[in-house]
């Protein structure tokens, strides 16, 4: 039988600071502090989540991409219409323009 793997327990003391400054890193990648620390170690990359304001974009270009798809379908079953791709077109436009808005608060 595999023996299992012993972990190891140790004390770390924080000024409250400290603490404080762990606390909030790791509540910011939605991660707890026993993970984040692990992570650290590990030399992980440790990420803080997107803002709801890039989440939400990202999910409005999603949908976005979803309503072009529908179209790029049309267009090859020969249903679709000249102002379908038009439509279409601009669609994407507003793809790039969210992309960039998504870059931009990124940076």
């Amino acid at each position: 039988m595999a023996k299992k793997p012993e972990n190891y327990h140790f004390h770390l003391e924080l000024t409250p600071e400290q603490y404080q400054m762990l606390c909030d890193k790791a509540k910011a990648c939605g991660l707890t502090k026993r993970r984040f620390l692990t992570r650290f170690i590990e030399g992980k990359e440790i990420r803080a989540r997107p803002s709801e304001e890039i989440q939400k974009l990202r999910l409005e270009i999603h949908y976005i991409g979803v309503n072009i798809n529908q179209i790029a379908r049309s267009v090859n079953a020969g249903i679709a219409r000249p102002e379908d791709a038009k439509h279409g077109l601009y669609m994407l436009e507003q793809v790039y323009e969210l992309m960039n808005r998504l870059a931009k608060k990124g940076s």
